[in-house]
């Protein structure tokens, strides 16, 4: 259940463009057919529409941002039909740890975020995992662990290479359709998903889905701009 706007508490309004550092996790996801996966936590005039086979979840520590360091937990189950006539990626389900990442994502750019804590314990297991926990009134929403495949360098990625049709994110959001093309450049090398649990009551229950690929993401930098509002 999304956090009541109108309960959220009162922040400093940081209007975009953000540009934000960091570093983070990515999993490409094929989800089963009829998965409830991909359609929990959307507006329901989104629901029942989605398209493309691949799902993605991701895990970002934001170490810079418009509103200070934030960690941040998402899944994106696939492109969308919205307003403008396109299908667009769209964010069905995003924790973060901090209010202000929460009310000024709503306000900017219609990202359905809710407040979550995160444990975080890098280099577990002698060094080689990445544990990431996300809890919300005491009750565990997900529990990730990570691990760096050995010995392959990273390598540098930027969205300049990729047509802005593919990048652009839509989100429906209090009856408006918010459209958005982030920017990146960073480094990425292979990973792998160790272990996953998720409580399917607060975020969509990924376990059945098939893994197609994991990215540790390293020392990005991403311009999150002004958005176009319709509706």
């Amino acid at each position: 259940m999304l956090q009541a706007s109108a309960s959220l508490p009162e922040v400093a309004r940081k209007p975009a463009p953000w540009d934000l550092t960091g570093s983070g996790w990515m999993v490409a996801l094929k989800a089963p057919p009829g998965s409830p996966s991909r359609d929990a936590f959307l507006p329901g005039s989104l629901a029942g529409q989605g398209r493309g086979a691949i799902s993605y979840l991701m895990y970002v520590d934001y170490a810079e941002s418009a509103c200070g360091p934030y960690r941040e937990l998402l899944f994106i189950p696939g492109a969308f039909p919205f307003a403008d006539g396109g299908r667009h990626l769209t964010i069905s389900r995003i924790l973060v740890s901090t209010w202000d990442s929460v009310v000024n994502g709503r306000l900017n750019w219609g990202i359905p975020k809710d407040r979550a804590d995160f444990e975080v314990a890098a280099a577990v297991a002698g060094g080689r995992e990445d544990r990431i926990r996300v809890i919300s009134d005491g009750r565990e929403l997900c529990d990730l662990r990570f691990a760096s495949v050995p010995f392959m360098p990273s390598l540098p990625v930027s969205s300049a290479l990729v047509p802005e049709r593919y990048l652009t994110l839509a989100q429906r959001f209090e009856g408006r359709d918010y459209l958005y093309t982030p920017q990146a450049s960073g480094r990425v090398r292979p990973g792998r998903l160790v272990s996953w649990r998720f409580d399917a009551p607060l975020f969509p229950d990924l376990a059945a889905s098939s893994v197609l690929a994991v990215f540790k993401v390293e020392r990005f930098r991403m311009r999150f701009p002004l958005a176009r509002i319709s509706g």
